[in-house]
């Protein structure tokens, strides 16, 4: 996936002992924690993401919908 509009997209993600993802490379090689990585979707400094409230009440970052499961953050390579 290119680069959009010069903005770095994630291409993996690390995830803690409950799955949980806590880290995302980008793709300028970059690695972001998950906060920093939400306040850049907010700031749209990183492609293909963005930033939802859940049920929980907490906010959460989420690949764009594209009707694709491949690049869901979930399903991204781990590094």
């Amino acid at each position: 996936m290119e680069q959009q509009g010069g903005k770095p997209h994630v291409t993996a993600v690390r995830k803690n002992g409950d799955g949980d993802i806590v880290e995302l490379q980008l793709s300028s090689g970059q690695v972001v924690g998950y906060k920093e990585a939400q306040q850049m979707a907010k700031n749209d400094q990183i492609a293909n993401v963005n930033v939802f409230k859940g049920r929980d009440g907490d906010e959460h970052l989420r690949s764009d919908p594209d009707g694709r499961e491949d690049n869901n953050l979930d399903n991204l390579p781990t590094f």
